[in-house]
């Protein structure tokens, strides 16, 4: 990362401010959520009104209750549904069994090398740092600051907000895709590496997170967001904006390109 990329310390920035500054920009749908690690339970279980699941989760369904319901919930591994869940945020090691993905082989990948190599290729956190997490609505300002935000968007809001990003201090944006598990694209890499993590949300996210047809989920450091709001709002004073208008497949394009390049 770049000083140019990174806006400013993320301990002062005003959440509820930049998450308005958002959804007016881009007319979001769902709620931008922050995800944070805690070295211990205790440290999470004083979140304020910080909920515990009374069920079995996946880590999709835990964002699910954050980004659709607007809840403030924690988790430790005991809460999740097993090792794939847990490896991506540092609640389980990444052991041999983890590492072989036998529970994938003749499911989502063909042979057992197969599944290994896609378990090797997950980014996702060192394990013995962190006992527990919490996912909760930007705006409530209870994780004080998060680790990163959860942003989902359909395509065209995403490449605008990656847009902004890119208006000063412009950097090629690179990102992979796993496959299923893809959750290691969006939250594991952006936790791992502290830089914005575009993801494809992967079977299970949709299935059991809830997540629409249409979205993307654009994981993020704070600190970024005043960078790209500020380009956002550049964008827009020069008519590059939320909803993009349809010009027309038939028209002449010369007046709608002189206008837009």
């Amino acid at each position: 990362m770049t000083e140019t990329m990174i806006a400013t310390d993320q301990s002062v920035l005003d959440l509820p401010m930049l998450v308005n500054d958002l959804n007016r920009l881009l007319r979001l749908r769902t709620t931008p959520i922050g995800m944070k690690m805690f070295k211990t339970r205790a440290e999470m279980e004083a979140v304020p009104r910080i909920r515990r699941p009374k069920d079995i989760h996946t880590t999709d369904q835990i964002v699910g209750q954050a980004s659709r319901n607007g809840w403030t919930v924690g988790i430790t591994m005991d809460d999740l549904v097993g090792a794939q869940c847990g490896t991506v945020i540092g609640l389980h090691p990444r052991d041999e069994q983890w590492l072989s993905g036998d529970r994938m082989q003749g499911v989502w990948y063909a042979t057992a090398e197969d599944a290994a190599a896609h378990q090797a290729e997950m980014s996702v956190l060192t394990y013995g740092q962190y006992e527990a997490m919490a996912v909760s609505p930007l705006a409530a300002g209870r994780l004080n600051p998060p680790d990163i935000c959860l942003i989902y968007a359909t395509p065209a809001q995403m490449i605008l907000f990656i847009n902004g990003l890119q208006w000063t201090g412009y950097k090629k944006l690179d990102w992979g895709c796993v496959g299923e598990s893809s959750c290691a694209d969006s939250w594991g890499r952006a936790l791992k590496t502290g830089e914005p993590s575009l993801s494809i949300p992967c079977f299970a996210e949709r299935r059991y997170g809830g997540v629409m047809e249409d979205e993307l989920l654009m994981a993020i450091p704070p600190s970024y967001l005043p960078k790209v709001i500020a380009g956002l709002e550049a964008l827009s004073k020069n008519g590059l904006r939320y909803p993009i208008p349809q010009y027309g497949v038939n028209n002449d394009v010369r007046a709608g390109m002189g206008a837009s390049y």
